[in-house]
């Protein structure tokens, strides 16, 4: 009985002190780091909600879980260490495990690692306006996973992160409204150009859409020469998502100058020859052809 307490009190002063201090410095990290990271969020994260908000408290949260995991990990494998328990074939057994789990779940986790440098590099954010994967709208949501859609038509895409290669973003920072006009070839082009300026002047002092549009019109000229028409390409800098108000604005303003100026804006033309299919009825004998 003597030499079992013994045993236990020589165990607990050697490994009983080890697996207090493993289990206190697990706490003292973990309560470091958490400290470190809530200072972060706070720093970047401070004023109201927006999509860097947002962004900042979700790299939080994934960062925070990361390194609870990591250290409770650690004092886990250390303490059942302490205890005398082989972790050598505990690990190559969980090797295995998480080799199989991983070929199971390849796209998952690439789904998460992708949706983890989304967010991290402000790819795409809640409202712009993408086309990702094939698939176009505005974002709804985005999350370590997937990317939620809505396009013109109210339907919904759900795209999986993993799939996106390349993530063309219409709304970010600034947008551009970008019109084709097509006149005439009759018309003389720098009077239409002359129009064109007005009509872009005017919308830039509407009170309704000066505050949309970021710098004065832009006229590249003449663009191309088309079958019935002539066209002259302009773009305005507006607003992000803006873009389509503006030159939805723009051409039914267009519509309204041409008609006042007398401007054509041409149609497609096209031309129909008839050829009579009934057979030739040759001349009676004795007349001569006219």
């Amino acid at each position: 009985m003597n030499s079992l307490l013994q045993t236990a009190q020589q165990w607990a002063l050697e490994h009983g002190l080890r697996i207090l201090i493993i289990i206190f410095v697990a706490w003292l990290l973990t309560t470091l780091l958490k400290k470190a990271v809530s200072r972060f969020e706070q720093r970047f994260g401070d004023g109201p909600a927006s999509e860097k908000v947002k962004r900042i408290k979700t790299l939080s949260a994934i960062i925070s879980t990361a390194i609870k995991v990591t250290v409770y990990t650690s004092a886990t494998i250390m303490v059942v260490a302490e205890c005398g328990v082989a972790i050598g074939p505990l690990l190559a057994g969980a090797g295995i495990a998480g080799l199989a789990i991983g070929f199971g779940a390849q796209s998952l986790v690439k789904d998460v690692i992708s949706g983890f440098f989304i967010i991290l590099e402000d790819q795409i954010r809640v409202g712009d306006v993408v086309n990702i994967a094939g698939a176009g709208g505005m974002v709804e949501s985005v999350n370590l996973r997937t990317i939620r859609l809505r396009d013109v038509e109210g339907r919904v895409h759900i795209v999986p992160n993993g799939l996106i290669e390349v993530a063309t973003n219409f709304t970010r920072e600034w947008s551009r409204a970008l019109v084709e006009i097509g006149v005439d070839y009759k018309e003389d082009v720098d009077r239409v150009i002359g129009v064109l300026r007005e009509v872009g002047e005017g919308m830039r002092s509407d009170p309704d859409f000066k505050d949309l549009i970021l710098e004065p019109m832009t006229v590249q000229g003449l663009d191309s020469f088309g079958d019935s028409s002539v066209n002259i390409r302009i773009f305005f800098k507006t607003l992000p998502i803006k873009q389509w108000d503006v030159a939805r604005e723009f051409r039914k303003r267009i519509k309204k100058a041409f008609d006042e100026h007398g401007i054509s804006i041409p149609f497609p033309h096209r031309t129909v020859f008839l050829e009579s299919t009934a057979p030739k009825v040759p001349p009676p004998a004795g007349h001569l052809p006219l």
